[in-house]
């Protein structure tokens, strides 16, 4: 919950904006600021303080304790010009917060954080508990001093500028050793625990009986990603206490499918109490990996709960984005947020180029030229297989004529696959040329490279006897010149020579240019692959130069004293 203190009129004010923006994740607090932010910090993970950064560094100087647990707070001035990452900048989540409320507010992000600052990612914001020398670590990279990572499995961790050896170190490990001087050991979320609970087995047995298992087999409770069971499980109050206290998830699995995993430890008792012969064993190993502990009975008498741990593999990340027109204010925020994540970027040279700025210290960057498309689609694969966070760009929406669809037909269950939607030329160039996709529409790629033409033209036929609007695609190249002008004679035999067309060359782009023309009167040799041509429906007009289709509401078409 983010807390909500302000001490003026104007505060308030922009205070109520965030609130009606944000109604689930915010709460009002009314009152003398000092009693305000009191009750906030007590009660909240954010505040967001519409006062002044002095005033508010004075009510907060006794209620700081540990970083680490603190609340994260920012600061909006009184103009509401500013929003200012004051306290708890990465625990906290105050930096993230700064950019949010400055987003909505239309304020400026100030965020002083060294690592924020010079777009390096930073050591505590890995989305990985973080042990040891930080501090040291985090400033011998800012400093560009060799930092090397030890990592004992692949897990797609985001961009940081490691080296392959030097006198500082990041380890990543689930194993319980303590970090050394100059080291910050990262705890993967790597280990299943798997668990099987008599009823009414208490909380104390079930936990102790975890976390013995993984001190014995030397392995960091810090590394739990959950804990595992048979459905029938799902409320026992010791499990479920436990996986509270771990602050993992409790996953459940039916009996049946428990049943099949085949365990070295079966037993007849698990059997004719829930249906399968195996619970903590089978349930750790459904998620895949390596079994490290086989089941354990805890040392009770007579023994209430059974657990054993599995080591699950990385999981590489693929994020396919949509880079958008080309504009960088319709590059959306999911988008650029993709790419300062990615450890790996795959594109096309020209949309690298586009977006280079945005790329963060460490970021391997694998580019090609153009009609690389399906080596790109097996790389970006491949670099994930090895555990690796990648991103795929492409323009536009990556779904839509690019990189999604030879990239996931190259990719399996083995890798995680984002899809981060772009605006379409088609959408780009629509809201340039007015409303022209205001009814159904279809887009349609006049290059053969990949799609025979017999197939293009009986698309383009359907949608002429359809009577829908049509949006071309690739529609003309020095080496492809004919097709266009025979996709429009295909239309001609079902709309009018008058049929408005709408020609827009790169669109969103500084050298933007459109123009609205007719079917008839549209010279194809003014076309080439940087153009969208679309092409209206028997309804479509222009209506003071703009093209417009209309939706078909029947209040458009009712006499006056009907609507």
């Amino acid at each position: 919950m983010i807390g909500l203190i302000s001490a003026t009129a104007a505060g308030a004010a922009a205070r109520d904006r965030l609130a009606a923006a944000w109604p689930d994740r915010t709460r009002v607090y009314e009152g003398p600021a000092g009693e305000a932010v009191r009750a906030a910090f007590a009660e909240c993970d954010r505040l967001v303080c519409f006062l002044a950064t002095g005033a508010t560094v004075r009510l907060l100087a006794p209620l700081l304790g540990d970083k680490a647990a603190d609340p994260g707070v920012v600061c909006v001035d009184e103009g509401g010009r500013f929003a200012v990452s004051l306290v708890g900048g990465h625990g906290g989540g105050a930096n993230e917060l700064a950019h949010q409320v400055a987003q909505l507010l239309g304020a400026e992000p100030v965020v002083t954080t060294a690592t924020d600052a010079v777009g390096l990612t930073g050591l505590d914001t890995l989305g990985l508990p973080a042990e040891g020398a930080v501090a040291a670590v985090s400033r011998a990279l800012l400093d560009g001093e060799p930092v090397a990572l030890e990592a004992e499995s692949a897990w797609p961790l985001p961009p940081v500028p490691f080296a392959g050896q030097g006198a500082y170190t990041v380890r990543l490990t689930d194993r319980a050793v303590r970090p050394g001087p100059r080291e910050v050991l990262l705890r993967p979320p790597s280990l299943v625990v798997g668990v099987g609970a008599s009823r009414g087995a208490p909380v104390e047995e079930v936990l102790g009986l975890i976390e013995e298992a993984l001190r014995e087999a030397g392995l960091s409770v810090r590394s739990v990603a959950e804990l595992a069971t048979v459905d029938a499980k799902s409320e026992e109050p010791g499990i479920v206490a436990a996986a509270g206290r771990l602050g993992v998830p409790l996953v459940t699995y039916p009996a049946d499918e428990l049943a099949a995993v085949a365990v070295p430890n079966p037993s007849d008792a698990p059997l004719a109490a829930v249906g399968t012969p195996s619970v903590a064993e089978a349930a750790a190993l459904r998620t895949g990996g390596e079994l490290l502990v086989p089941k354990r009975k805890s040392a009770a008498s007579p023994a209430m709960a059974t657990c054993a741990v599995v080591r699950r593999p990385g999981r590489g990340r693929l994020a396919v984005v949509g880079l958008g027109p080309g504009a960088r204010d319709l590059l959306t925020p999911r988008a650029a947020a993709e790419l300062r994540r990615a450890s790996v970027l795959v594109g096309l040279d020209q949309y690298v180029d586009q977006i280079r700025d945005l790329i963060r210290p460490g970021t391997r960057v694998l580019e090609s030229g153009l009609g690389a498309e399906e080596e790109r689609a097996r790389t970006a694969v491949a670099e994930a297989r090895k555990g690796h966070a990648v991103a795929l760009i492409g323009s536009g929406d990556a779904g839509v004529y690019a990189m999604a669809s030879p990239a996931l037909a190259e990719a399996s269950d083995d890798i995680d696959v984002v899809g981060v939607p772009g605006v379409t030329a088609a959408l780009a160039a629509g809201a340039v040329l007015g409303a022209p996709l205001g009814h159904d529409h279809v887009s349609i790629s006049l290059s053969d490279l990949h799609t025979p033409w017999e197939v293009i033209e009986r698309r383009v036929r359907a949608a002429a006897e359809a009577d829908i609007v049509v949006t071309f695609y690739n529609p003309r190249s020095r080496g492809r010149d004919w097709q266009l002008p025979k996709a429009l004679a295909v239309l001609s035999g079902h709309r009018e020579p008058e049929t408005p067309v709408g020609v827009v060359r790169n669109a969103s782009r500084p050298d933007e240019s459109a123009r609205l023309t007719t079917l008839a009167g549209l010279d194809p040799a003014t076309v080439d692959m940087m153009t969208v041509v679309t092409v209206g429906n028997t309804a479509t007009r222009n209506i003071a130069g703009r093209m417009v289709t209309p939706r078909g509401y029947r209040w458009q078409h009712a006499p006056e004293g009907a609507r």
